[in-house]
């Protein structure tokens, strides 16, 4: 019996895009399919969970983390830390497992130059007026917090070179389909074996 890969898929995009309705959607529709929970030093929103949408941690501890190279990947982001834990993403690869992280455009370019054979989904909005709207509707920005969100929006498109795929998130159940797609072809390929991939998460 062929012993497939683990499939690492890495979804990211410009703040209010929609990255996180769509990766919701989908890990309903494809429950073999495992999240990775980011840590984060950021305060919790309105409504997330502990453990399920981030692990919160104080910055000391975040920092304490690097120095033990605890992460995949980390980045700081609007004055605070994001971070994914390595041993999860290693260990469900190793087994055949696939892995969806949905990091912000920073980290997914640090996991891509360690891990170029996951797969990098850019999700975009429909146009950059409907992501000011978005924003403006979460009603968790200031108006300082929203100008530089909106700004930052528009230098981190032009990141979607270094992506395989990009998926444009007009309405939501079309746009988690057309990753179902991108993914369920990729797990088609053939590629080499899960043990030199995970060889080069140990170099």
């Amino acid at each position: 019996m062929i012993k497939r890969r683990g499939l690492l898929i890495v979804v990211s995009g410009p703040s209010g895009a929609g990255k996180g309705t769509i990766c919701e959607n989908l890990m309903k529709k494809k429950k073999y399919i495992h999240p990775s929970v980011s840590t984060t030093t950021r305060e919790p929103r309105n409504g997330e969970v502990e453990g399920v949408d981030y692990n919160y941690i104080l910055k000391e501890a975040f920092e304490e983390k690097i120095k033990n190279d605890e992460f995949l990947e980390y980045a700081k982001v609007y004055d605070n830390y994001y971070g994914t834990p390595r041993d999860f993403v290693i260990e469900k690869l190793a087994k055949g497992e696939d892995v969806l992280l949905e990091i912000d455009i920073q980290g997914a370019l640090q996991v891509r130059q360690k891990f170029p054979e996951g797969i990098f989904v850019f999700i975009l909005p429909p146009s950059m007026k409907e992501l000011k709207n978005r924003i403006i509707n979460r009603g968790s920005e200031t108006k300082e917090s929203l100008e530089k969100r909106f700004t930052s929006a528009y230098r981190e498109i032009e990141f979607i070179k270094k992506y395989d795929y990009f998926v444009v998130n007009d309405i939501v159940s079309g746009a988690t389909e057309t990753l179902i797609s991108i993914i369920e072809a990729e797990k088609s390929r053939v590629v080499e074996s899960v043990d030199d991939i995970i060889e080069k998460f140990k170099r």
